[in-house]
């Protein structure tokens, strides 16, 4: 079987008010019928997906009828949070765990079932600022064991993003964690630049992809250039982090991932198939005008430029997509 991958993206990065109308406009205007929820304006200001009304998740919802689009992942911060309650400098917060569990984590099952996904994104809790992360595996294990352990209940996917300055900020410790839940809600979410911002090494972020392919559940495609050598010890400042290209331009070596990604996604989109998820996603989050802790922004142009560069790696790693056509119209107008 071809591989083949469903294009997604984070919309709010490309609305320069957040505001639902404009991301299904840029969405339905790029081809793109699926996208990931996270900051939105959907009548009562801009808000993180986690903190939306009823009426609110009922405005989005018909308006993803209208416009023919589907949520693939909800966008949630879960995760971001401190495994341990010390001041560290950070403005990172602090919740009790089974607090965190019962009140933050059903919130967002809550939300993946009303937008009719089966996958949250999140992520491994943040250690002491200047501590090893490796200190904190099992704790952090232990933890994301408990959410994964009650999104299975509730038929959801747990996907844990690597990211810096959390207990999985590479992709050995993403893997050292997958393998300590060791269950079918959680899965791996690769984020090249969050890797290569860490590591300045194009080699480098193909190692760590490797070292945490075998826990993929989905892909964030987003790209940087160094500009010089990155020399992080230790905390990463992410608001420094400036130089966010699409991924053809960049240094995170995404024709060399997406060529060994190819090999792996029809047993993958076969697993996922299995518990619900239409196919395996990859999804835009470019920060072509900037980035940071919580979110970022490549406006309407960048986005678009974004899903191009992604299309013209796709092609060159000879992995199918599908953008909307005449026929897609005629069944949003159909209400098919």
């Amino acid at each position: 079987m071809p591989a083949k991958v469903l294009l997604s993206g984070f919309a709010d990065e490309g609305a320069p008010r957040k505001n639902v109308r404009e991301q299904m406009t840029l969405l339905a205007a790029l081809g793109m019928s699926y996208y990931s929820i996270r900051f939105v304006d959907a009548g009562y200001g801009v808000k993180n997906v986690m903190l939306l009304g009823d009426e609110e998740i009922a405005t989005l919802q018909q308006l993803h009828r209208d416009y023919g689009v589907r949520v693939a992942t909800l966008g949630s911060p879960i995760g971001k949070v401190k495994i341990k309650d010390v001041d560290d400098g950070t403005t990172n917060r602090y919740v009790p765990f089974a607090q965190y569990l019962e009140q933050d984590v059903r919130r967002a099952i809550t939300l993946a079932h009303a937008f009719d996904t089966k996958l949250i994104r999140g992520f491994s809790f943040y250690p002491p600022k200047g501590e090893p992360p490796q200190n904190y595996v099992k704790q952090a294990g232990d933890q994301l064991g408990e959410i994964a352990a009650l999104c299975e209940r509730e038929g959801v996917i747990f996907g844990l993003e690597v990211e810096a300055n959390l207990v999985g900020q590479d992709g050995y410790l993403m893997m050292e964690l997958y393998r300590h839940v060791a269950s079918k809600s959680l899965m791996l979410i690769f984020d090249a630049a969050n890797i290569l911002c860490q590591l300045g090494s194009g080699k480098a972020v193909v190692e760590h992809y490797r070292a945490m392919a075998d826990g993929l559940g989905w892909m964030h495609i987003k790209d940087y250039r160094q500009k010089g050598r990155i020399e992080w010890h230790g905390h990463v400042n992410e608001a420094m982090l400036k130089n966010f290209v699409p991924c053809d331009e960049g240094d995170c070596s995404h024709l060399a991932i997406l060529k060994d990604f190819a090999k792996r996604i029809p047993a993958l989109e076969r697993k996922l198939k299995k518990l619900g998820v239409p196919g395996v996603f990859l999804d835009l989050e470019p920060h072509l005008k900037g980035g940071g802790q919580f979110g970022g922004f490549s406006g309407p142009d960048g986005f678009g430029v974004a899903l191009r560069a992604l299309t013209r790696v796709l092609d060159a790693a000879r992995i199918g997509y599908r953008l909307r056509d005449y026929k897609d119209i005629e069944a949003i107008k159909r209400g098919t």
